[in-house]
Parts: structure tokens; C-alpha cells; sequence
């Protein structure tokens, strides 16, 4: 009995081993501590703030401003050059805003008061799939929602061959 109890054990402990890999999101604080805002002194702030961060499938990004004096808008490529608003994709005015990216590609966002997105009030982020594909528009799951699953199936599993071994 006592053999046995150990080899289910080490059965066990491996399953576990392999199938508990599950990763968790980010979130990202748009400009860290500085927030969401217009630049003072570097017009290049948030281009600088993403240059060294990967953005995968399921991070957040959040933007932390004050409701009133800014906004974040989702805008495309043309958008985001010219720093209009007419190619939105969407619009949250209500600060603190979380925003999940859900596809591949790149990702541009503004602020649409007034002067400030040619003040430098603007972010471009290019966001990969969990294999480092950037091909734009790939959907990909949110990383949790499948390797969860893997782990509850796996923990099932688990459960009941330490059962059926032990009696």
C-alpha cells in the first residue's frame, strides 16, 4: 500500500507540474506614473514609455486621467498621424479608462481635446500574439481563458486517478 500511495504521489506531482503553466495578463499603466496627459518637456513621452514593453494579446492598457480634461480615443493609422478623430474606433471619456487588446497589429490611441494629441498626447503600441506574431488583426484568446481550462480539465483528471490508485 504504502508503494503504491508513493508512485501515485510522484504521478501526481508531475501532472501538476506540466499542466499548472498559466499566464497571467498585464496591465500597463499608460505613461507610469506620469499618467495620461499632455507632455511638458518630451513630446515623445509615450513613444519612449512603449519602446521598451511587449504587448501581447490580453494585456491591459490603463489610462489614468482626469474625466474632464482629457480623453482617450482608439483611432487608426491616419488618425493617429494627422492627430483627428474622424477614423475613431472608439471614444472613453471617463478617466481611469481600461482598455484590453484583443487583436494583433498596431494600436493607436489619442487624446482628441484640443492641441493636445499634437503636443505629443498620443500612444502607438504594437501588440503580439503569445508566439510573437504581429500579423494585424489576428485574433487570439485572452492567455488565461485556455490555459485555465487546461488546468481545471487537468485537476479532474488528476483527482480521480489519485482516487482509482489509492483504493
Amino acid at each position: 500500500m504504502g508503494r503504491k500511495s508513493s508512485m501515485a504521489m510522484a504521478v501526481v506531482c508531475v501532472v501538476l507540474a506540466s499542466t499548472l503553466t498559466t499566464y497571467a495578463s498585464t496591465t500597463y499603466t499608460v505613461g507610469d506614473s506620469i499618467g495620461w496627459q499632455v507632455p511638458t518637456s518630451n513630446s515623445n513621452l509615450y513613444d519612449d514609455w512603449a519602446d521598451n514593453k511587449t504587448f501581447v494579446v490580453g494585456d491591459d492598457l490603463l489610462f489614468k486621467f482626469i474625466t474632464g480634461e482629457h480623453d482617450v480615443a482608439e483611432v487608426t493609422e491616419p488618425g493617429y498621424d494627422a492627430c483627428t478623430n474622424t477614423d475613431t474606433i472608439s471614444t472613453d471619456n471617463k478617466g481611469p479608462v481600461k482598455i484590453t487588446l484583443k487583436r494583433t497589429g498596431d494600436h493607436y490611441f489619442i487624446c482628441t481635446y484640443p492641441g493636445h494629441c499634437p503636443a505629443g498626447q498620443k500612444l502607438k503600441v504594437q501588440v503580439q500574439s503569445e508566439t510573437g506574431d504581429t500579423t494585424p488583426g489576428v485574433l487570439s484568446p485572452p492567455r488565461n481563458a485556455a490555459s485555465s481550462l487546461v488546468v481545471t480539465i487537468s485537476l479532474v483528471f488528476v483527482s480521480i486517478a489519485t482516487f482509482v490508485l489509492l483504493c
